[in-house]
């Protein structure tokens, strides 16, 4: 991907300098709601009847669930030059994202607000609860922003074998892409579905799209791809598909379970958003699931 000497985006945090310590309540409160997603209510009974016992034998503190102090400090953090690179890099493709919405939401009569990306080592405080890095990469509706520890980027080569700096710009992408859909109301209509049996479909809907809208990003920024690039977004997408995730982790595949899509849901989603270019044709919520 060409992007040195490229606009920046003005719209990043670097808080790799701020070291977070505690979580309270609302980190609880993600885990909760990550917990609920993956396996449904009967998984966040099980999830507090384990707090519970953990606390009444004394194994663990179950504050991390019910509150607890919270805690971020300066420390002199220096970054390596491959890691500030990333840094630079992220940037880029945050004013990328910028300019392709903007443009897009004027297309069809909206304005669009642009989200902040906030670049953090380890843990930080977020407006869903305590960011984890080990959550990877996402996007926090209640403050609009992005949040991703670079250090991902390792994960993403090493684990999921995809390497890449257009495999790294589709991550950005598909994050904004939830940033899009909380700017149309999509967010909140499927949050709302939360304590429906077919929740976990609304969520593959869901990230589904954000592929799409990754995709149409890819396709306005055709000026900028070098060869083997949109290969790179495609092998992202093919290793991060729940069916490879849980193939890989678990030894096998749960397809009740999935939250984000197959792998060949996943591309084939990027793909259309690639072939199309608008924000329009990405509409995952009127076809029949198994049509996905």
């Amino acid at each position: 991907m060409k992007w040195k000497g490229r606009r920046s985006s003005s719209n990043v945090q670097d808080a790799r300098d701020q070291q977070y310590s505690g979580g309270g309540g609302s980190g609880g409160g993600m885990i909760l709601g990550l917990v609920g997603r993956m396996f449904g209510f009967k998984g966040i009974l099980i999830l507090i009847a384990i707090v519970f016992l953990g606390s009444w034998t004394g194994l663990f503190d179950p504050s991390f669930l019910l509150g607890g102090g919270e805690q971020v400090r300066e420390v002199d953090y220096q970054p390596g030059p491959e890691e500030q690179q990333q840094f630079e890099f992220v940037t880029v493709v945050l004013a990328d994202t910028e300019d392709v919405w903007r443009r897009e939401f004027q297309r069809i009569g909206r304005q669009y607000v642009e989200p902040t990306l906030v670049v953090y080592r380890g843990r930080t405080p977020t407006g869903c609860g305590t960011g984890d890095a080990r959550m990877g990469p996402f996007y926090c509706p209640a403050d609009q922003k992005v949040y991703i520890d670079l250090s991902f980027y390792d994960q993403l080569e090493r684990e999921f074998q995809a390497p890449g700096d257009f495999a790294q710009a589709y991550v950005i992408a598909h994050e904004v892409g939830h940033h899009v859909q909380n700017l149309l109301g999509i967010s909140d209509r499927v949050n709302a579905m939360r304590n429906r049996p077919d929740y976990n479909q609304q969520s593959v809907r869901l990230e589904l799209q954000a592929d799409y809208l990754a995709g149409v990003w890819a396709n306005h920024n055709r000026q900028y791809l070098e060869q083997g690039d949109i290969q790179e977004a495609m092998r992202a997408a093919n290793q991060i598909g729940d069916d490879a995730i849980q193939q890989r982790t678990q030894g096998r595949i749960v397809p009740h379970a999935f939250t984000h899509g197959t792998s060949e849901q996943r591309m084939r989603w990027f793909n259309r958003g690639l072939q199309s270019g608008r924000i329009e044709d990405g509409d995952t919520f009127n076809v029949s699931y198994d049509q996905l």
